[in-house]
C-alpha cells in the first residue's frame, strides 16, 4: 500500500488494509490506472530497448566480425601456456619443475612448491631471511609470484572484453595483456637472477624441499607463454583501433535482418498457398475427369442394351 493516497494526499497508517481512502473514498489500487498502464508499458519498452541494446554489443563485442573471433579465441589460449614448464631447478638432492604436471622433472612440480610453501610460509621467510632475501630461494619465489600475476593479468584481459561490451574500443585488454607480458619477463628475470646466484656450495631449503649444488634453467613453455601473451596484446590491439558500430548500426542491421527474415518467411507462405491451390485445382479436375469418365461409361452401357432391346 502506498504511504499516501494518490488523490487526496492522506497519509496512509499501515494497519490500514481497505482499498479505499478514508478521506476521499478512492479505489487507491485503481486509482488512475490507465496513466499508470501507460507508464509500465513505456517502462516495459524502455527496458526492452536496453536489453536490446547490451545483447547487440555484447554479441558484437565477441563475435560481431572475424577480427574479434579470433580475439576471444586467442585472448584464451594463452592459459595454456601455463601449464606447460617454465623453469626447472636440479640438485644433487631433488629437482623442482616450475609447471602444473612434472612436464620438465620426475621431481617435484610446481603444486607441490605452492603445497609447501602455503603448508608453512614461515618456514620459507625464515630461510630467506638467512640467504639475505637475495638468493636462489627469494628469487624463486618472486618468479613464481609474476608467474601467477602474470597469469592472473591475462585473466582479466580476456574477462574484459565481456565487462566492457559496451565500449567496444576499450583500452583496457591491451592495458592488461601489457602488464601480463611484463610480468611475464620479470619472473624470467627473477629467476634467472637466481640462478646465477648458485654454485657448488649453495645449498637452501624449499620449505621441505632440500636443495644443493643447485642449477636451472628457463624452459620451453616460458617462451610459448610469452609468446602467446604476445599475440593476445596484437589482437586486442588491432580490434582496439578497428572501426567499431555503435549500437544504432547494429539496432539497424538487426531489424533489417529482421525484415528480410519475415519476408522471407511471407515468400514461403504465399509459395505454399499457391501450392495447396494448384494440387486442390489438379484434384477437382481429376475428380471431375473420373466423374465424366464414369458417366460416359454409364451413357454407353445404357446405349448398347437399347440396341440389343
Amino acid at each position: 500500500m502506498a504511504s499516501t493516497c494518490p488523490n487526496c494526499g492522506r497519509r496512509l497508517r499501515w494497519y490500514e488494509f481497505k482499498a479505499e481512502c478514508k478521506e476521499c473514498g478512492v479505489s487507491i489500487p485503481n486509482f488512475n490506472w490507465e496513466a499508470r498502464l501507460e507508464e509500465d508499458a513505456e517502462k516495459a519498452a524502455e527496458r526492452s530497448l536496453a536489453f536490446h541494446k547490451t545483447m547487440n554489443m555484447f554479441t558484437y563485442s565477441i563475435w560481431g566480425t572475424k577480427l574479434r573471433i579470433v580475439r576471444i579465441i586467442m585472448s584464451f589460449i594463452p592459459a595454456i601456456g601455463y601449464i606447460l614448464p617454465w623453469y626447472k631447478i636440479t640438485s644433487d638432492a631433488q629437482s623442482i619443475g616450475i609447471d602444473l604436471f612434472g612436464i620438465s622433472t620426475d621431481g617435484k612440480t610446481l603444486l607441490d612448491l605452492f603445497k609447501s610453501f602455503f603448508g608453512n610460509m614461515g618456514l620459507y621467510f625464515t630461510n630467506m631471511g638467512y640467504e639475505g632475501k637475495s638468493g636462489v630461494l627469494t628469487y624463486t619465489m618472486l618468479a613464481v609470484f609474476f608467474m601467477v600475476l602474470s597469469l592472473l593479468f591475462m585473466v582479466i584481459a580476456f574477462f574484459m572484453i565481456l565487462f566492457t561490451n559496451k565500449h567496444p574500443k576499450s583500452k583496457l585488454m591491451v592495458i592488461f595483456d601489457a602488464l601480463g607480458i611484463a610480468s611475464c619477463i620479470l619472473s624470467s628475470i627473477m629467476f634467472t637472477i637466481g640462478m646465477k646466484g648458485t654454485g657448488a656450495e649453495t645449498a637452501v631449503n624449499f620449505g621441505d624441499i632440500p636443495l644443493y649444488n643447485i642449477s636451472g634453467g628457463v624452459m620451453w613453455g616460458y617462451f610459448v607463454a610469452l609468446l602467446l601473451l604476445v599475440v593476445a596484446l596484437v589482437f586486442n590491439f588491432l580490434v582496439m583501433r578497428a572501426p567499431a558500430k555503435s549500437h544504432e548500426q547494429l539496432e539497424e542491421e538487426r531489424l533489417a535482418r529482421k525484415a528480410e527474415k519475415e519476408a522471407k518467411e511471407e515468400q514461403k507462405r504465399i509459395e505454399r498457398e499457391k501450392a495447396q491451390e494448384e494440387a486442390e485445382k489438379k484434384a477437382k479436375e481429376e475428380q471431375e475427369r473420373i466423374v465424366a469418365e464414369a458417366k460416359a461409361k454409364l451413357a454407353a452401357r445404357k446405349e448398347k442394351e437399347n440396341k440389343k432391346k
